[in-house]
């Protein structure tokens, strides 16, 4: 009975442990974005990438450079401020090739789930595009879309929704072509 006893204290803890890791989803960022780069942040590439000093880590990308463009109501037309941002994210994966990204499309709360979806694809799609017309390679660039399932900030003003319609570029190690 002991070692049942003992058995299970040791799963439960193990179960536990396994579903508080903070990086669980992609990233270490509480901010419901996914985070970007922890493939590099934790050592897929020799353990030295992961510092925002690097211009070769993701950090940089998502600090410096930045990995969110955001959009005017019902729109997935790409602002001067977002083609600026895409154009320093297109330069920084043209000069990084080990990096695929993952272009995820998000719209704010207002209308239907199903219209949402739609409108966050058309945004990952606008930006997707707009790299692949900086040159990067559409082999490494894919999309999806959230619509409005995964706001930054849940509250029925403007100054939330805009910040929820976005589309973020989420970046992972990859030698292209595997």
């Amino acid at each position: 009975m002991k070692i049942m006893t003992k058995a299970a204290v040791v799963l439960l803890v193990l179960a536990t442990t396994a579903c508080t890791r903070p990086d669980r989803f992609g990233g270490g960022a509480d901010d419901g974005t996914g985070g970007a780069g922890s493939d590099a942040a934790a050592g897929l590439n020799g353990g030295a990438l992961g510092a925002a000093g690097d211009p070769a880590s993701p950090a940089y990308f998502s600090q410096t450079i930045g990995d969110r463009v955001l959009f005017a109501v019902d729109t997935s037309t790409i602002t001067p401020e977002g083609q600026n941002i895409l154009n320093g994210q297109a330069q920084w994966l043209n000069s990084n090739a080990d990096y695929r990204a993952v272009i995820e499309g998000h719209a704010d709360e207002q209308g239907t789930r199903e219209y949402n979806l739609a409108l966050g694809q058309r945004r990952a799609n606008a930006v997707r595009e707009y790299l692949v017309s900086q040159g990067v390679s559409t082999n490494r660039l894919q999309t999806t879309s959230y619509g409005k399932e995964r706001p930054i900030e849940v509250c029925s003003v403007e100054s939330c929704y805009a910040k929820n319609r976005r589309a973020v570029t989420v970046l992972s190690f990859s030698q292209v072509g595997s």
